[in-house]
């Protein structure tokens, strides 16, 4: 929550800037950025309330807790960047294009723009910081779109948006400026406000998949499955299906395959021991149910698109241990 913490301070600070600014310049492009900001500080101060929230102890009502929230309030974010941020700056700059007016002082709007410029940059700096400790060596495109953790990418797409946002009102007041014609500081806000709605559209598609339910990613699936095949007990993983209760809680269920031979006792003390190297292996993986079956190729149930079907042999090779003893033959 560290990116979300610099965000908002700097949004706040660079909001009641911009629209000092305003006022004294009279300029279409910084109120379109004046709203942009208030809008982004609602934004982390939503982002705050969800993670708070998502917290609570589980209740008979919400068996699986309350992880979702910051899904819900992420998604909150996109909407209320798209009707506040977006729509506002585009019917702003409109009616500016229709009915021009003189920019005043642009001395000062461009001095306010490039000190928001720097604060904006420190905002973006930290968030990417933030990032690179989760996204490793994935590209910023595939972190935004695998990542589980909705702040950051949120936090990211608002500062870039931000800095190219006060390039467009830059070119709009100077533009206006050149040429006499206010219609270009009408067009600045325009520009901002369809950024704007490009930035609610991806956060919006992207939290909306994570409030649907996201499954866990291929390497965790496979330590998954790793985890009880591994074991002394047996087990062979028939099918398996995850879901993202929240950031950092995964629900796993799998069925299993198990020697009929086994009684009820020994088949629970092997179930607990699985579900214990599971948790070792995927500390997120909070809530397990495992079906034991005896297996028989035949009921495989591959027709259901929804299950993870697994077949042990496209799962990733570990190194042999030297415990593991000498290869099979």
């Amino acid at each position: 929550m560290k990116a979300v913490i610099a965000a908002l301070a700097v949004n706040l600070g660079i909001a009641i800037t911009k629209f000092a600014a305003f006022l004294v310049t009279g300029s279409a492009s910084m109120l379109a950025e004046s709203v942009h900001s208030v809008a982004d500080t609602g934004n982390e101060l939503l982002l705050l309330i969800g993670s708070g929230r998502s917290r609570r102890a589980r209740t008979e009502l919400h068996p699986f807790g309350f992880g979702r929230e910051r899904y819900f309030y992420a998604f909150v974010v996109a909407v209320l960047l798209f009707t506040v941020g977006a729509v506002f700056s585009i019917y702003d700059g409109v009616h500016k294009i229709l009915s021009p007016e003189e920019v005043r002082v642009p001395a000062v709007a461009f001095v306010v723009l490039a000190v928001c410029a720097v604060l904006e940059s420190f905002s973006l700096r930290t968030a990417v910081r933030e990032a690179n400790k989760e996204r490793g060596r994935q590209g910023w495109r595939g972190f935004v779109h695998a990542t589980k953790s909705p702040e950051l990418p949120v936090v990211l797409l608002e500062d870039l948006a931000a800095l190219l946002g006060l390039g467009f009102a830059f070119l709009g007041v100077l533009l206006s400026v050149v040429t006499g014609n206010g219609a270009w500081d009408g067009a600045g806000s325009v520009a901002v406000g369809v950024l704007l709605a490009c930035a609610a559209f991806v956060v919006g598609f992207e939290t909306k998949s994570l409030l649907l339910g996201e499954s866990a990613n291929a390497e965790m699936s496979a330590s998954i499955v790793r985890a009880l095949e591994d074991g002394p007990e047996g087990f062979q993983v028939i099918h398996l299906r995850t879901s993202h209760v929240g950031p950092d809680s995964l629900l796993v269920a799998a069925k299993v395959a198990v020697s009929g031979s086994l009684s009820a006792a020994d088949l629970v003390t092997r179930i607990d021991a699985a579900e214990r190297r599971v948790r070792d292996a995927v500390p997120i993986a909070e809530t397990i149910y495992l079906e034991p079956d005896i297996f028989s190729p035949a009921r495989e149930d591959a027709t259901d698109p929804s299950i993870q079907v697994v077949h042990r042999s496209r799962l990733p090779r570990r190194p042999r241990r030297p415990s593991d003893g000498p290869p099979p033959v």
